[in-house]
């Protein structure tokens, strides 16, 4: 997949413009390909088992989240965390840290951590490569078992929209003290195997320096495991599909994105057809109708999608 490998040369120019890694980080390798499959389409149609009522959104979920509403119900405030996404295999939060503020250093056992900078500057530091500093656009993600901290840089606090393994508990270095966690105690330990190669998947992209320099589109990985699946997908304006287009549906998973550029219409079963701006959040219930298309008007518009295996199947209408 030529897009793979763009998504690699970018990554491995940021890696040798002395942005980031050095030693084994710096050997960058192209992600891989899908996982195999026999073809592109399934060879006969089948009887999937879509919900018979619409799976409901519990709160926080829901299935548009306004940046606008989100940044207004924070205003005045430089620390906050706003829960976006709680399911059975991913969380999500939208989360400011003020000027000068730094997290403590921790790692996740067996699950990576990903986030997109919305807002403001912040330096990385990952244990294993080079501390670099991730501004709006930027796309990082820390495999497990790498202990990881950021610090908000500049005169504005950083704003990133943070995205977990539900369940997943914090490790902390020696070095720090453990935050509590409900019906956990923090021992000292030591463990086996080590930490994930950080060349498996790109640990940071500059969206709008290496994927949106320019009016090409774009359709390439950025996070591609077996607990997880991260595209980019970048086009141009479209017409919009007529409303008895009704998309596809997941049967197990829950599927949300991030606009990070432009508009994209949604029509998701149960909620009237609706436009999302960059740093909104969009989620389709599990077993619901959904469609994304990127909206007349916006030259160019790019979603992040989010979902938790791949590669996920999609359920459509029978063609006609």
């Amino acid at each position: 997949m030529k897009a793979i490998f763009k998504l690699g040369a970018a990554v491995a120019a940021l890696l040798t413009a002395g942005a980031m890694a050095t030693g084994a980080a710096a050997q960058f390798t192209p992600q891989k390909e899908d996982m195999p499959t026999t073809a592109q389409s399934m060879p006969q149609e089948y009887w999937a088992p879509k919900p018979t009522t619409a799976t409901p959104y519990r709160a926080p979920n829901k299935a548009h989240w306004k940046l606008s509403e989100i940044l207004a119900s924070h205003r005045g405030k430089t620390d906050w965390t706003q829960p976006i996404i709680r399911n059975a295999e991913q969380e999500a939060d939208y989360i400011s840290l003020g000027v000068g503020k730094k997290t403590k250093a921790r790692m996740y056992a067996d699950d990576r951590v990903v986030w997109i900078v919305q807002d403001g500057a912040m330096r990385v530091t990952i244990e294993g490569m080079e501390p670099f500093v991730a501004t709006k656009g930027f796309m990082v993600s820390v495999p497990f078992r790498h202990a990881y901290s950021m610090e908000t840089v500049g005169d504005k606090p950083s704003l990133r929209f943070e995205v977990r393994q539900t369940g997943s508990i914090p490790l902390y270095p020696l070095t720090e003290t453990p935050d509590p966690y409900p019906g956990r105690t923090y021992v000292r330990a030591r463990g086996t195997p080590g930490p994930a190669v950080l060349t498996e998947n790109p640990i940071a992209v500059d969206f709008f320096k290496q994927i949106a320099s320019g009016n090409e589109p774009y359709n390439g990985k950025f996070v591609w495991d077996d607990h997880w699946t991260t595209n980019i997908l970048r086009g141009k304006e479209q017409a919009m599909p007529p409303a008895t287009n009704k998309g596809h549906f997941h049967v197990d998973w829950t599927e949300f994105w991030f606009v990070m550029e432009g508009r994209i219409g949604y029509l998701i079963e149960g909620v009237p057809y609706f436009e999302a701006e960059p740093g909104d959040i969009v989620t389709a219930a599990e077993g619901r109708w959904h469609r994304a298309a990127n909206a007349p008007g916006a030259p160019m518009s790019t979603r992040i999608p989010f979902n938790p295996r791949p590669p996920i199947l999609h359920n459509w209408e029978p063609a006609h």
